[in-house]
């Protein structure tokens, strides 16, 4: 389910809500927000900004234009004409049940409707529904916008085709779709969440640990291989040589060691509660570095755009999505040759392969697009010509890449944050290993030419890592775009040296 040029709905903007509206609106998606709270603009407009300000450090990867925001007071006007629709209203049972029964009454037939819940069974949710097979649950994570785990959970009167539909529209957004096999409370994460929770309320009730004592240990211990490899990966390496099984045979008694509560949970009494709320204050306060709410927020999501870019490095963990996320957004940016529901450029003219506006985060303090964001565009531009081509992710597994050798740019005219850009591309010559390009970035509104760059691009193989001739269907296409555009003149920059003459 591509939504690409379709309406999102979000119904409840607090913190999950928000992300959600976040994470759409970066993926080029309109979304309509509605909230009856007298603050929720408000706080969707912080979230949103701390979302722009993490989301532009997350990724180089093209990014869409960013999609329309509409806030209402009105759910009629915001699930009208929506393909998607995310719920976010508080966890109260009644409470749900009457949203879901409003935007059935006001949304497409067709329309996709999931629920934020983290705990309510989705049968009990979809019971009163007309039509309760396009309902279920697509739980996320705080925040919404950058971790990219969101659990589908059906109820019993879900179709399979709806939930196939829900895996595809999440992972159109960068997420992780992971399928609850069961209907069952809390799902997945929340279940083993609340085992750690309990067990460290007990720990704060009998004095053995603070709350800061606690979050040590998991955030300079466990925390940290938890987010590489999970439970039982790390166990299984626990085991050495012996694997998994090792590991059960000389851990397994501890099953019955008093290690653990579990489900013998303190009572939450005013003294408990105090306990907690004072040695959290002392802990912001000792090393939240006098940060208010929104502050530790972003310091937050600052780390975790870190740890999502080293885990991407590795390959693992949450990184693997990301890299995923980025491939798509690089596919979305450049459409393969084949794509038939691209159009076909007109190859006798400069090639029009990529458009965008100059983000906030590529400006300088002139608020001028800064140099090296030139060389992106233009490395943007030459990755949508090689997929225009042909060079998709099954060429650069089997055969090779096109790799730059050498770049000239010319900067001709500045242009400001937020302004729409884009390139095009002529093809100066062609070799059974080389490329010669001449890049253009124009302005988007009037068309003026703010940079030129000349480019020489070289064909590795994928095996040998050294220069290779590129496939002969690759080449067959590069030739009939020289053919087609040999009466084009020639730039004039292009061959162009640089130096000072002696006088």
């Amino acid at each position: 389910m591509k939504l690409t040029g379709k309406k999102a709905a979000c119904v409840g903007s607090g913190v999950i809500g928000a992300g959600w509206a976040a994470r759409l609106l970066w993926n080029g998606i309109d979304v309509h927000v509605f909230d009856p709270n007298e603050e929720a603009q408000r706080q969707l407009d912080e979230v949103i900004a701390n979302a722009d300000h993490a989301l532009a450090k997350l990724t180089l990867a093209p990014r869409p234009v960013k999609g329309k925001l509409t806030f209402t007071n009105d759910l009629a006007e915001a699930v009208r004409d929506a393909v998607f629709i995310q719920e976010s209203v508080p966890e109260r049972m009644e409470l749900k049940k009457s949203v879901l029964t409003d935007i059935e009454a006001h949304a497409p037939a067709d329309a996709l409707i999931c629920s934020s819940s983290s705990g309510l069974l989705p049968s009990d949710l979809q019971s009163d529904m007309r039509h309760p097979e396009r309902f279920m649950i697509g739980h996320p994570f705080n925040p919404v916008y950058l971790l990219p785990l969101v659990e589908i959970c059906g109820g019993g009167q879900t179709g399979k085709t709806e939930i196939q539909r829900a895996e595809e529209a999440y992972k159109f957004l960068g997420m992780r779709p992971l399928v609850v096999r069961k209907e069952i409370d809390g799902f997945i994460a929340d279940r083993l969440m609340e085992a750690l929770w309990r067990e460290a309320l007990w720990l704060v009730k009998d004095g053995v640990a603070t709350v800061e004592e606690i979050d040590e240990a998991v955030r300079l211990g466990a925390g940290l291989r938890w987010a590489q490899m999970g439970t039982f990966m790390t166990y299984r390496i626990a085991g050495g040589e012996g694997g998994m099984r090792h590991f059960m045979e000389q851990f397994g008694p501890s099953l019955k060691w008093p290690w653990t509560k579990l489900m013998d949970v303190p009572d939450l009494d005013d003294d408990l509660l105090d306990k907690i709320a004072s040695q959290s204050d002392d802990q912001v306060q000792s090393t939240g570095a006098g940060l208010d709410f929104r502050g530790l927020e972003r310091r937050r999501d600052d780390c975790l755009v870190s740890t999502l870019q080293a885990l991407k490095v590795h390959d693992i963990g949450a990184g693997v999505e990301l890299s995923r996320f980025e491939a798509a957004l690089y596919a979305r940016a450049h459409p393969a040759e084949n794509d038939s529901a691209i159009d076909t450029p007109d190859l006798a003219q400069p090639l029009k392969l990529y458009e965008t506006v100059v983000q906030p985060d590529w400006v300088d303090y002139n608020n001028h697009m800064t140099e090296s964001r030139y060389l992106q565009v233009f490395g943007d531009a030459s990755d949508g010509f090689t997929r225009m081509i042909g060079i998709d992710s099954d060429y650069l597994e089997a055969t090779g890449s096109y790799f730059t050798v050498e770049t000239h740019i010319m900067h001709l005219a500045e242009v400001a944050g937020l302004e729409p850009i884009y390139t095009t591309t002529q093809l100066l010559a062609v070799d059974e290993k080389r490329l010669h390009v001449f890049h253009r970035i124009h302005h988007g509104r009037d068309d003026s030419v703010l940079a030129s760059a000349e480019q020489m691009l070289l064909h590795v193989g994928r095996q040998s890592r050294k220069a290779s001739a590129a496939d002969p269907v690759i080449l067959d296409r590069l030739r009939n775009v020289m053919d087609a555009q040999k009466e084009l003149p020639r730039p004039d920059h292009a061959g162009r040296g640089i130096g000072i003459k002696a006088r």
